[in-house]
């Protein structure tokens, strides 16, 4: 016959396992939350985060785009189209800049093909849409989501400037 392990016993009789997770699940229950309340609070983002695409300006309100195409010849997901023409003093500008969202998949690859920081990829991540058309991007919706991140962009490239 087997010898009685007491402590074993008195353990399990005293329901010491139960005990140890109670108190475990109280220590988290007090603690600090990890997490966030989402729609409200808001996480920090790299300034290399890749978000929604938007095309920058010069200070003067020119467009930095020269049509120069190597963003279109970069995507490897074949997501952008552009059309261009010569202008008066010579220089080259877009008449057309297409983004196809859908097929896009943020890689990065053309704004670092852009040897002027024309297209860049913001800090907006909430862009969420219902129909395909919505996430159809064209150069006007392009220049109006620079105009509205111009400021943020600016920061992120400047960050991540030794870096390049």
């Amino acid at each position: 016959m087997a010898a009685i392990d007491w402590t074993r016993a008195t353990k399990y009789f005293l329901l010491m396992d139960m005990w140890k997770g109670f108190r475990l699940g109280f220590k988290y229950f007090f603690a600090p939350k990890a997490t966030l309340n989402y729609p409200h609070e808001k996480g920090p983002l790299s300034p290399r985060f890749r978000g929604e695409h938007a095309l920058r300006r010069y200070p003067s309100g020119e467009e930095r785009c020269i049509a120069c195409k190597l963003c279109e010849a970069v995507c490897p997901a074949q997501a952008i189209t552009i059309e261009s023409e010569p202008r008066a003093d010579g220089s080259r500008r877009t008449t057309r800049y297409d983004i196809d969202m859908t097929k896009c998949i943020y890689c990065g690859f053309c704004e670092e093909a852009c040897p002027v920081d024309a297209i860049v990829e913001g800090p907006n991540f909430e862009f969420a849409a219902e129909t395909h058309a919505e996430l159809y991007y064209n150069k006007e919706k392009l220049l109006m989501n620079g105009a509205r991140w111009e400021r943020e962009i600016a920061q992120n490239l400047a960050a991540d400037a030794p870096y390049r």
